[in-house]
């Protein structure tokens, strides 16, 4: 604990930061609460509407704070979420500026720690201050490169091969410590770090949710309520969970209703696609009311593309859901569905097979109380035993500030 107190000033690189929602924003508070001096390099909030936040400006540079923590921005791309240049330009630009930024900053810092939340090239600022100042970095893995950019479109050449390989050696043989967020991550990573860098599984904890909450109230009628909630992009796989639902025979498709709770670059094709009135689109809805759907809701929908990045991806919303103590339905290959069926959670489905997606519907739908039951105290024990989020944080920090 000694060694702890004595650290001082950490930064960390991220390229989504508050007001946009993710697990980064809470670290940093908890870190900052220790006594530590936290700051942020990260970039205007654009997702994932793909467009500048009301109240804040597209500038180069930019300074504010967070809970007293202060905050670097620079300049974000809008305008991703419609097209593929700009999401790959995208990539690129927190990279650049970022870096430039690092320079100036970097050298005051005693630890930085990297969010790798999306793109591997939003932790080049990390690096460059790895390189110029010897500063001890330490990643939280969230995504695998190279293989999550082409699971998001890209085409695999040789040339785009040999660059992806090099810069992800480049990045990963330069950091001291990592941690990831799913235990699959150690296989497709490990050819490309320090011989013997340890690998330390820390996964996403579930957001925290009043359950006291009123619920909303979904419909009238008594149904079996099944909810996906977050970003509605090509890779949550909803085109095949709305085909499915919409094969349900008549009897099953009246007496449930499938709720889609969120916003994203998919939305506007699903409602399209979708032919029932029994799929219901909310928007997107604030953070902190969403135990309010979640309380109304029987089943949890967590959905990915069949994709083999996506089969060592646990979606952070995993383990809200969990926290939620509402059984699962996992229309996903892997890791998360192993969770779901080892710890007896709920049910799981491929999420290329739409028959076998219609069937767990049918099943979730004859689900008597008693197994709602068991299904939400297995919930609550996992929470208590896996996704503790102080036990996560403080580990966290502990492998940020250890010595090598």
């Amino acid at each position: 604990m000694e060694k702890i107190l004595n650290a001082k000033k950490i930064l960390i690189v991220t390229e989504y930061f508050y007001p946009e929602e993710f697990k980064i924003n809470e670290i940093a508070v908890e870190w900052q609460k220790k006594g530590y001096e936290v700051a942020i390099l990260t970039q205007e909030p654009t997702y994932p509407f793909g467009k500048v936040y009301d109240g804040y400006k597209n500038r180069w540079y930019f300074e504010d704070s967070y809970h007293g923590i202060k905050v670097y921005r620079v300049k974000a791309v809008t305008g991703y979420r419609e097209s593929l240049f700009k999401k790959f330009l995208k990539y690129f630009t927190f990279m650049f500026l970022g870096s430039f930024v690092a320079l100036k900053i970097g050298k005051k810092y005693d630890y930085v720690f990297g969010f790798n939340m999306a793109a591997l090239t939003s932790m080049m600022p990390a690096i460059i201050i790895k390189k110029f100042y010897k500063k001890p970095v330490t990643f939280w893995a969230q995504d695998i490169w190279p293989d999550s950019v082409y699971a998001y479109g890209f085409k695999k050449t040789k040339v785009l091969e040999y660059c992806l390989e090099k810069f992800v050696a480049f990045m990963y043989r330069n950091i001291d410590h990592i941690a990831i967020s799913g235990k699959g991550f150690e296989s497709k990573l490990k050819s490309y770090v320090k011989k013997d860098l340890p690998f330390h599984y820390l996964p996403n904890w579930a957001d925290e949710l009043d359950m006291s909450m009123e619920k909303v109230v979904f419909s009238t009628d008594d149904r079996t309520h099944f909810t996906f909630a977050g970003n509605v992009g090509k890779v949550q796989n909803l085109e095949n969970i709305i085909k499915a639902f919409n094969a349900l025979p008549d009897s099953y498709k009246g007496s449930s209703q499938l709720n889609i709770v969120g916003d994203g670059s998919a939305l506007d094709d699903l409602k399209t696609l979708n032919k029932c009135d029994n799929v219901i689109f909310h928007g997107k809805k604030p953070r902190e009311e969403m135990a309010k759907y979640y309380k109304a809701s029987d089943f949890l929908i967590v959905s990915l593309v069949d994709k083999p990045i996506f089969s060592v991806t646990v979606p952070a919303k995993t383990q809200t859901y969990i926290l939620a103590k509402k059984p699962i339905l996992a229309i996903i290959c892997g890791d998360t569905a192993e969770i779901i069926e080892k710890n007896r959670l709920g049910f799981t489905a491929k999420p290329d097979d739409i028959s076998q997606i219609k069937d767990i519907f049918i099943k979730a739908i004859k689900t008597t109380e008693e197994e709602k039951k068991e299904f939400s105290r297995n919930c609550e024990s996992l929470t208590k035993n896996e996704f503790n989020k102080d036990r996560i944080i403080n580990d966290m920090l502990m492998l940020l500030t250890e010595t090598r």
